[in-house]
């Protein structure tokens, strides 16, 4: 492989939910080798979920070591090393020693629910969301750390004595990279910090009025720094290279499709999906269920803010119709059996597995197949299925034009769902935008090296990368405007539906 690849090269950890894996790309954003290795999923009660963190971080050691080998260079050819990661996820461990104090606690668990509804007070969800842009919800860092130091034996003593610190992913990574226990670096980026629900977003630094009301002590948090700049040097194999980069992989998604203009958005389709949009040098208050985030930082730049909506349910839906209901074998397939119809016979498929996410917030809905008829197929509600990914790609955009004013130029589009065209074109009816899908598909570990090799000058600006991103396919809209309102309207009919399911149990 390395014969067409001159050097020298920039390397990205993506520190991922379910494995993490190593990334080597050449100057023109081509991907170089990879190599990727899975941990543990930990569920110690229901909704509960946990990493063992000294897991991961031997796990990134072999994962680096096995990406500089399949692509036979040595530390010598990598100019920076970047870092993307699960956000959210939680550690906190002992600063002399090293040893994680618990298990991280990653972004999916739930044990924080009862906490958040008490952080509310009389106030509820949004009792933070001036400052930090985001609900009080069981998802973020700061009810995570609030959990352990009042469950961990003596944890708290510690912690207000300056012998813990707390880091998502990010943190983890490049405290243990630096050296750990030697003179480790521990420190966040603007991205990872904004997911802490302590951040002030105005000020990008910690918020000392959130931290004493969640009872956090300030020694515990690192230090936030900007999402491309050198924190500090590797020790061990890759002795010597700058680490120079952290990003959100949401974020880092965004930073990837080179979305550098407000108005730009990217979609990752994943098993759920996560829409950002770049919003410019000033965060938008979200009044539609959306979340304010920061987008990336290069260096000493002004911060650009995005507006981040999030489907619970997308990828896992044609999932469940391949394991729970056996109408296809692959995932593949749901694309021939819904192209074996022209349209989705007047059947909608809303599929609020866990609820409704954005822009709804409803923890009482359910899912539904509506205007079920006689007439309806297996192939009709394989197209209702691609077609919920769409409408639900559309009520966040409408809900992100509505809090920004800002109208959505083009969609970039990235993640496992993309290679299925019908989908692709749907959404491109649906949203009546081109749809774009770039040639490197890793947007999540390029915008890592991307803001690393910027950090370090192996690019010169975001123009150099802007010319590096090279679209592989486009889709542009091919409905008529009287059939795509009608389907909208039909599909808002039917999320009414799937509403008070649940009733509140006393």
């Amino acid at each position: 492989m390395t014969d067409t690849h001159a050097g020298p090269f920039i390397a990205a950890i993506d520190q991922g939910t379910t494995s993490s894996r190593c990334i080597v790309f050449d100057r023109d954003g081509r991907i170089v080798s990879v190599d990727q290795k899975e941990h543990e999923q930990i569920f110690p009660k229901p909704g509960w979920v946990e990493h063992d963190a000294a897991e991961i971080w031997t796990n990134v050691q072999e994962v680096v070591a096995g990406a500089l080998a399949k692509a036979g260079i040595g530390k010598d050819d990598v100019k920076a090393l970047g870092i993307t990661n699960q956000r959210e996820t939680t550690v906190l461990w002992d600063k002399a020693t090293g040893e994680p104090v618990h298990n991280a606690i990653v972004w999916q668990d739930t044990r924080t629910d009862a906490l958040c509804k008490e952080l509310g007070r009389n106030v509820g969800q949004d009792r933070f969301r001036r400052e930090t842009g985001l609900p009080l919800a069981s998802y973020f860092a700061g009810p995570k750390i609030r959990w352990m130091l009042d469950n961990v034996e003596g944890l708290r003593e510690r912690a207000e004595r300056g012998e813990i610190l707390f880091g998502t992913m990010d943190s983890w990574v490049i405290w243990n990279l630096t050296g750990g226990t030697e003179g480790g670096v521990h420190v966040t980026d603007v991205t990872n910090a904004s997911r802490t629900l302590l951040m002030n977003l105005q000020t990008l630094s910690w918020d000392e009025r959130i931290l004493s009301s969640m009872e956090i002590p300030a020694a515990v948090l690192p230090e936030i720094r900007s999402s491309a700049e050198v924190y500090g040097t590797a020790k061990g194999a890759l002795e010597g290279v700058p680490v120079a980069s952290a990003l959100g992989d949401q974020q880092a998604a965004l930073f990837g499709q080179t979305c550098f203009a407000k108005g730009e958005a990217k979609s990752t389709y994943g098993t759920g999906t996560f829409l950002l949009l770049n919003t410019g040098e000033t965060p938008v208050n979200s009044y539609n269920g959306l979340l304010t985030t920061v987008g990336y930082r290069i260096g000493d730049q002004a911060p650009v803010y995005a507006l981040e909506g999030s489907i619970a349910v997308t990828g896992s839906l044609v999932q469940w119709m391949r394991d729970q209901m056996g109408l296809i074998s692959t995932a593949a397939e749901i694309e021939t059996l819904a192209s074996s119809v022209e349209d989705n016979g007047g059947a909608y498929f809303v599929p609020a597995f866990s609820g409704l996410f954005a822009p709804y917030w409803r923890s009482d809905a359910r899912g539904v197949i509506a205007g079920l008829t006689r007439y309806v197929t297996k192939a009709h509600i394989a197209r209702a299925v691609l077609e919920a990914t769409a409408w639900q790609t559309r009520e966040i955009v409408d809900a992100m034009a509505k809090d920004s004013g800002v109208e959505l130029t083009a969609l970039k589009v990235d993640g496992g769902m993309t290679s299925n065209n019908l989908l692709m074109q749907t959404i491109a009816d649906a949203l009546d935008a081109p749809v774009v899908r770039p040639m490197v598909a890793e947007t999540t570990c390029l915008g890592a090296a991307y803001a690393a090799g910027l950090a370090v000058g192996f690019w010169q600006d975001t123009d150099e990368l802007r010319a590096n991103w090279r679209r592989a396919a486009e889709w542009t809209p091919r409905m008529d405007a009287a059939t795509r309102d009608r389907e909208y309207k039909n599909w808002l009919k039917a999320v009414e539906r799937t509403m008070g399911w649940i009733e509140e149990e006393h």
